[in-house]
């Protein structure tokens, strides 16, 4: 499991790690039962604090990503398959609310951008 870290980024380091996580599951990288590194294997590979690692784990149990089982570890957790079509269809919803925020700040029309849209549905596998 890759993550990388950016000392630049305005988010949080948690953050970073959550949404690399989530990314991985929900694209399905990460399949339901795989085991993920312990908290001290994770903050030492990243070198950070092992309590911002703990951290990002807790975020991701409470959206119900990863489960814990004591002296065991941390796993991906089963996923309902409705409810990981809805959790996609919400990342891809985010994207396209910054597309048109900086389709917007550029001065484009929604038909430019409907332009390009088609245009990557046809060329992009």
């Amino acid at each position: 499991m890759r993550i990388l870290i950016s000392n630049l980024s305005q988010q949080p380091i948690y953050e970073q790690i959550v949404q690399q996580i989530r990314t991985m599951i929900l694209q399905g990288e990460l399949q339901e039962g795989a085991p993920l590194p312990s908290i001290r294997n994770l903050a030492k590979d990243l070198q950070i604090s092992v309590i911002t690692t703990k951290r990002a784990y807790e975020e991701l149990e409470r959206e119900g990503l990863i489960v814990t089982i004591a002296s065991k570890g941390s796993f991906v957790a089963a996923q309902n398959k409705e409810l990981l079509k809805e959790r996609k269809l919400r990342i891809i919803e985010e994207k396209l609310i910054e597309v048109v925020k900086e389709s917007r700040l550029l001065g484009l029309k929604e038909e430019e951008v409907q332009t390009m849209l088609e245009i990557l549905f046809r060329e992009v596998l």
